[in-house]
């Protein structure tokens, strides 16, 4: 489980970075929008395309991320229902790890 949230934080990350640099590349596109020349015109074609391609990407891979945290978070709920004081006892041996982390610094 632990695994999942690592790698759902790591994920979101990622999709986050990824706008920040989808976000300035646009940007930068504006900008150089007065640029005139057949180098820079096709450039500009290739970088549009390439950005609309990541960004498709980049919605498909938030939305899977969103799906497998919905299914965590599903299963989890289940779990808590069917095994009410497994949980219980699960979430107090969590407790007592995480003090014993912090009381070692």
């Amino acid at each position: 489980m632990t695994d999942l949230l690592h790698e759902s934080a790591a994920a979101e990350k990622l999709v986050s970075d990824l706008q920040a640099v989808i976000t300035d590349a646009e940007d930068i596109l504006r900008a150089t929008a007065g640029q005139t020349g057949d180098k820079v015109a096709e450039l500009r074609s290739r970088i549009e395309q390439r950005l609309a391609v990541t960004r498709e990407r980049l919605t498909q891979a938030q939305r899977s991320v969103m799906e497998r945290g919905r299914a965590a978070a599903r299963a989890t709920d289940h779990f808590v229902h069917e095994q009410p004081w497994q949980a219980v006892g699960l979430a107090a041996l969590m407790g007592v790890a995480v003090g014993v982390l912090i009381g070692r610094r």
